[in-house]
């Protein structure tokens, strides 16, 4: 089964790749630009974006959003993670939030997917804390400052294995799980 994907993020693309095509889905990128809206209610961003793409491509398509839910700020960025870690970056991130004792944060990731008719939603999330400073490849956001509960390593330090465990593998396995089960239907 093919699946369109809308993301211009190469790290998000090729992870998508890694963990649906062993599930027997093709993933086809698509780069249009959709400009997001800007709320923490990441429902609202997700199902915005999957109907904007699939206007825009008229085919199954899915979109994601990943979020950080930082305890030290009561749940914030959310829906705003990007712009938010886009100001602060991995040193500044780190400094603030890698030390002391609220160091805990959630990692979400949201799909929207629509198939013509409806826009349907799965989401994973993980656990973790907020290094005391940046470890391991800097080119894939906050990577290099998540720490998944029960292990050392930031995701950036993981390789393949963080594809095993991560917030995006349990919402594309729901995705698939999904589109497995329209295709036995």
């Amino acid at each position: 089964m093919r699946i369109r994907f809308l993301s211009k993020n190469r790290h998000k693309i090729d992870e998508a790749r890694k963990i649906l095509e062993p599930l027997g889905a093709e993933v086809i990128p698509i780069s249009v630009s959709i400009d997001e809206i800007q709320t923490r209610d990441v429902k609202a961003i997700v199902r915005d974006k999957a109907l904007r793409a699939f206007g825009r491509i008229g085919h199954r398509i899915f979109v994601e959003h990943t979020c950080l839910y930082i305890d030290a700020l009561n749940g914030f960025p959310g829906g705003l993670t990007q712009p938010f870690w886009d100001s602060l970056e991995a040193d500044r991130f780190c400094e603030l939030f890698g030390r002391g004792e609220k160091r805990g944060l959630t990692a979400k990731t949201w799909i929207g997917y629509c198939d013509g008719r409806r826009i349907h939603h799965f989401e994973g999330e993980i656990r973790g804390t907020v290094a005391s400073a940046p470890r391991g490849d800097r080119s894939f956001q906050w990577d290099c400052v998540f720490v998944p509960d029960g292990h050392e390593q930031t995701f950036a330090e993981m390789g393949e294995e963080k594809n095993l465990i991560s917030m995006r593998r349990i919402a594309l396995n729901a995705l698939a799980d999904h589109l497995r089960g329209k295709a036995n239907a």
